[in-house]
């Protein structure tokens, strides 16, 4: 080999080194940016799961909170009488959405715009039973606000026959109690032994009988007809007058029984008669406020007082 080749093959393996380098350098610096390029792809894919899975877990609460209002727009609607048949099965497909959103593990992007745009939907739907809730209380109020009769009744010809059958019940009512008797001019006296009579107030001593008058008022809604009158005395401590051999007895007003001092019956004929009672007590009266009621029939038709002292 010549000195000249010998150079030259010297100078080639000096160069091939540096070429080598230079290649592992390059092949070093691709993994590296292959690398950074897999890190940033990689954190920008968790970025971006996480932010879906985010918007999964917001649109699944926003189903629940749908689905109980809409079961209590449910119930406030079955309360009310309203017709909630397609609400059940809205409810039905709601909460099977709600499940299959549960079990998805698509985190897909139209996944979730599918969803919202059901929720905007269920939204919408809350929204018009708020005002079906509304109509449904509206209607409920206006019956309420119905006469009793009206509302039990099933057709008109029934709504007309009660309300006439009320009012001739109100009719007899009225008239029932216009024809009550009503006593008038009351007068309480105290009559002696010598038959001398004395008003107002008393001495026990100057009570032999006591005579009760008054008069019936004219009352031309009244038929003439038998009355039974009743007169009730009661001491001061509330004790009524009560002798059986001087007539007492008892009588019944609303189902309750009644003792009675005397009794006496009329024939009623409305020319403003006069009544009077005398009643011997047999004994002496005690000092105090006496009370007087007087009844025909069934109902008291005047009332008064004296005093012993």
């Amino acid at each position: 080999m010549s000195a000249e080749e010998s150079k030259k093959e010297n100078f080639q393996f000096q160069e091939n080194p540096n070429k080598s380098n230079k290649k592992t350098i390059i092949v070093v610096f691709i993994i590296l940016v292959i690398l950074a390029v897999g890190a940033k792809l990689y954190l920008d894919f968790r970025e971006k799961n996480e932010t879906l899975q985010a918007n999964l877990d917001a649109t699944y609460a926003q189903l629940d909170s749908i689905s109980g209002e809409l079961d209590a727009k449910i119930q406030e609607i079955q309360k009310l009488g309203g017709d909630i048949t397609e609400l059940e099965l809205i409810r039905k497909t709601l909460e099977d959405e709600k499940q299959s959103l549960k079990e998805s593990n698509n985190w897909a992007a139209n996944q979730i715009r599918r969803y919202k745009d059901k929720v905007s939907g269920y939204e919408e739907l809350l929204t018009l039973q708020d005002e079906k809730i509304k109509k449904l209380e509206n209607v409920n109020k206006a019956l309420m606000s119905e006469n009793t009769t009206l509302k039990e009744d099933k057709n008109q010809l029934n709504d007309s026959i009660s309300s006439l059958r009320t009012t001739r019940q109100k009719l007899e009512s009225k008239v029932e109690i216009a024809s009550r008797l009503k006593a008038e001019n009351i007068r309480i006296f105290a009559v002696n032994k010598r038959g001398k009579e004395r008003e107002d107030e008393f001495k026990p001593r100057h009570i032999d009988h006591l005579k009760v008058t008054f008069n019936l008022a004219e009352n031309n809604v009244a038929q003439p007809e038998g009355k039974d009158i009743y007169l009730r005395v009661m001491d001061p401590k509330g004790k009524i007058l009560f002798d059986v051999a001087n007539g007492s007895g008892s009588f019944m007003i609303d189902g309750k029984e009644l003792f009675y001092t005397a009794t006496q019956e009329i024939l009623f004929d409305n020319t403003k008669q006069k009544l009077s009672f005398i009643y011997n007590r047999g004994k002496e009266y005690e000092e105090g406020v006496f009370k007087i009621e007087l009844y025909a029939d069934d109902y008291e038709i005047g009332r008064s007082e004296f005093v012993v002292k």
